[in-house]
């Protein structure tokens, strides 16, 4: 195993390659940027996400295991990005930004908290490797794309304060049906409710949600969506047909990027310029975490604070899983759209398709909600 230990102050920025100055769109999690004119902007987005890589000094994993993941635990690192950026959408927005040694949002430090290094966190990779053993994956072993989907499908069970609804689509296959039954349980397709949504004041990850914060979730009738969709693009290389669409789903604004890389080597790719993708990458050893005594996280390690790495879209390994956040059933219905259009364009080769005509012509003319099935 690699067990080199890399940090901001031993790398140095200029290890890393300056953005390239191009007339050319940078897309990165549904917004558009122009490299030549907002390179800060850029920047600070991307510095923004939250940035999970290999830690050591942790506690054991189940009491007795590893106290490190480097080489091993990049995908299920790669798994907690895709998700903290879930998360930051749910209870910050899109346009929510990080400024280093600002005050902390009780927000962000309740997201931050998921992820720390031990056995309670809901998305820690103590709870995610543990998790995997029921998957097939031994502690210590190498995840793939679906394997890490399907663990933080069951690990959002437990988290009330967040309340997410996470599908993992399989067979690259979407049921519009199947989805709106999970983000809104409480409804029969006759329209009425058939829960009842009072309750208690929900726990956020040690902080107690506010009352006005609370009342607008006791009115929503919708569970955030986390979709999830396992890809195989290729064989042992990406079918260059199934380029455009790739980048085409960076350009959705609900966009929560893609999982993947090269063989036995995960990143988390938030955008594109060109034909290079944009990505976060998780091969740094840095030191655990534990919060202060006042709650606050040292954070400054959560944040990639040098230029975003750069990567030839085919060089990118054909196994992939693809995400997309709904916070509303209009941001869904608005996707679905989305996903039509780009089926219809004969420049794209489509991820998903509909099954048959009469499927694609419903959804544009009717509401009835018996014929919404995606499928390749």
């Amino acid at each position: 195993l690699d067990i080199t230990t890399l940090t901001y102050d031993t790398l140095g920025f200029g290890e890393f390659d300056d953005f390239p100055e191009t007339s050319e769109p940078v897309w990165i999690l549904g917004k558009e940027f122009n490299a030549l004119t907002e390179k800060e902007d850029i920047l600070s987005d991307v510095t923004s996400r939250l940035w999970f890589t290999y830690r050591k000094n942790f506690p054991p994993i189940g009491g007795t295991g590893p106290t490190s993941d480097t080489g091993w635990g990049c995908m299920l690192r790669c798994g907690q990005m895709i998700l903290g950026e879930a998360l930051v959408r749910r209870h910050l927005g899109r346009d929510w930004r990080w400024v280093r040694s600002q005050t902390q949002r009780e927000d962000y430090i309740g997201i931050l908290n998921a992820f720390l290094d031990k056995k309670d966190g809901y998305y820690s990779l103590h709870q995610i490797a543990q998790m995997g053993v029921g998957e097939g994956k031994s502690i210590g072993q190498w995840y793939g794309p679906n394997t890490v989907a399907q663990v933080l499908k069951k690990l959002a069970v437990f988290d009330s304060w967040s309340r997410l609804a996470v599908h993992v689509a399989m067979d690259n296959t979407v049921v519009i049906e199947e989805i709106k039954r999970l983000c809104m349980p409480w409804l029969d397709y006759g329209g009425a409710a058939c829960v009842d949504l009072q309750g208690g004041m929900s726990e956020r990850n040690g902080c107690l949600e506010g009352a006005c914060a609370l009342a607008e979730e006791e009115t929503a009738l919708w569970n955030p969506l986390l979709l999830l969709i396992p890809l195989r693009l290729g064989l042992s290389d990406i079918n260059e047909a199934y380029i455009e669409t790739l980048k085409q789903c960076f350009q959705l604004p609900q966009s929560l990027g893609v999982i993947g890389g090269k063989p036995n080597s995960a990143h988390y790719f938030i955008g594109y310029v060109g034909e290079e993708l944009i990505y976060l990458d998780p091969h740094t050893t840095q030191p655990a975490v534990e919060p202060c005594e006042d709650s606050q996280v040292p954070d400054d390690t959560y944040h990639c604070q040098h230029p975003p790495c750069r990567m030839h879209i085919c060089e990118i390994d054909p196994s992939v899983a693809v995400g997309f956040f709904c916070r509303t059933e209009d941001d869904f219905d608005d996707w679905c759209l989305h996903v039509v259009i780009l089926l219809i364009n004969p420049l794209f080769l489509p991820l998903l398709d509909f099954s048959d005509s009469d499927r694609l012509e419903r959804f544009f003319d009717s509401e009835d909600e018996e014929f919404e099935i995606l499928s390749l």
